[in-house]
């Protein structure tokens, strides 16, 4: 909004012909969701502790994190704010591809709080069921694919996928419908998958002092140069993307989850004042997957959020491992805290873990030439 204002002023102020450009508008973006979670993140911090809202720690965890205990959660309020009001402000209000990314992020930022609040009035670790919070992702993941649908309809969404490492190869989820459903088949379990998948993987690598936030913002900046080449002609042509000019706006959706997640990192890194809690990690996951389905990127996402595959990957051959085999692979899943009690201390495995982040980030990027 903020940006039509001040793009319809250019003809009596040329400089502000600047605010029609992307590149610019994605720096405001990530200043001002930064400003805001910097500003307003002491404030939500003290309201947090005056309504008692601490985290829950697990008996069997780590013992170093009982002293955790009482430390404000629900944080990632702070993210979402700062995440949806920059991009209103600075974006595109009549792109379609902004408002699924705000709606997304919102709604599945409702499910996170709803869990905060399952677990704070319960004062437990565990918060909803897990049926109870597959249901409630599957439906936001349902409506996405409704709008996509749509979207296909009009000719402003592509089904077909962008592959790393084969330039030619773009299969079309939508060939194989032989019903004629009003929603396509394919491409509906595979997107509701990329979301639900991507949304609880952030979730499960949120177990550190600042171990998912600076994840986040490392797997948010990846998103943001592959949204921003997926909605430039010249720059998708050279390098074989699928190209989409509505993508574009989403470079500034990405650049307000950066900003937005560094400002928060601020007072998440060790030792912690506040956690994201479910309202933050659901939301930043469920972001981060609706941005690489809406810029054809889908493959390319297990190797922009590395890290949060490997968190996720761990759980499930821990579960599956005890449950056939009678045995652990870890000592503790997730694996970071397989490394904590390893010996390692809390910080030494989130820098690590950020370092894994960023190589795997920056070998994302490389595919885009490898093709």
């Amino acid at each position: 909004m903020l940006y039509y204002f001040l793009f319809s002023l250019h003809d009596v102020i040329p400089p502000f012909r600047v605010f029609r450009y992307i590149t610019f508008r994605t720096a405001a973006s990530y200043l001002t969701a930064l400003g805001i979670c910097l500003i307003l993140g002491p404030w939500l911090i003290r309201r947090l502790r005056e309504f008692q809202i601490g985290q829950q720690i697990r008996e069997e965890g780590p013992s170093s994190h009982r002293a955790k205990a009482g430390t404000p959660t629900m944080g990632g309020l702070l993210i979402v704010i700062g995440i949806l009001i920059p991009t209103v402000l600075w974006g595109d209000v009549t792109n379609y591809y902004v408002w699924i990314t705000v709606t997304a992020t919102f709604l599945f930022g409702v499910v996170g709080f709803m869990d905060d609040y399952s677990k704070i009035s319960k004062k437990r670790s565990l918060g909803m069921t897990g049926k109870k919070k597959l249901f409630f992702q599957a439906s936001i993941g349902l409506g996405i694919c409704v709008a996509l649908h749509y979207l296909s309809a009009r000719g402003l969404y592509s089904t077909k996928l962008s592959v790393p490492f084969l330039k030619q190869f773009t299969p079309d989820m939508d060939l194989w419908n032989p019903l004629g459903l009003p929603l396509m088949l394919p491409l509906s379990f595979f997107v509701l998958f990329i979301v639900i998948a991507s949304s609880n993987a952030v979730n499960l690598t949120d177990g550190l002092d600042g171990l998912a936030s600076g994840c986040v913002i490392i797997a948010a900046a990846a998103l943001t140069v592959l949204s921003y080449v997926t909605g430039h002609a010249r720059l998708a042509d050279y390098l074989g993307l699928v190209w989409n000019v509505y993508a574009a706006e989403l470079t500034i959706f990405c650049g307000a989850m950066v900003g937005a997640t560094m400002g928060f990192l601020w007072y998440n890194a060790h030792p912690a004042e506040v956690f994201m809690g479910d309202v933050g990690s659901l939301s930043l996951g469920g972001a981060i997957g609706t941005v690489a389905v809406l810029i054809k990127q889908e493959f390319l996402l297990p190797m922009i959020g590395g890290v949060f595959v490997l968190e996720a990957l761990s759980v499930i051959i821990q579960v599956a491992s005890f449950k056939f085999l009678g045995k652990r692979v870890f000592r503790m899943a997730p694996v970071h805290h397989h490394f904590e009690l390893m010996g390692w201390n809390e910080t030494k495995v989130v820098i690590r873990f950020w370092i894994a982040a960023i190589i795997f980030a920056l070998f994302s990027l490389t595919t885009l030439k490898l093709r």
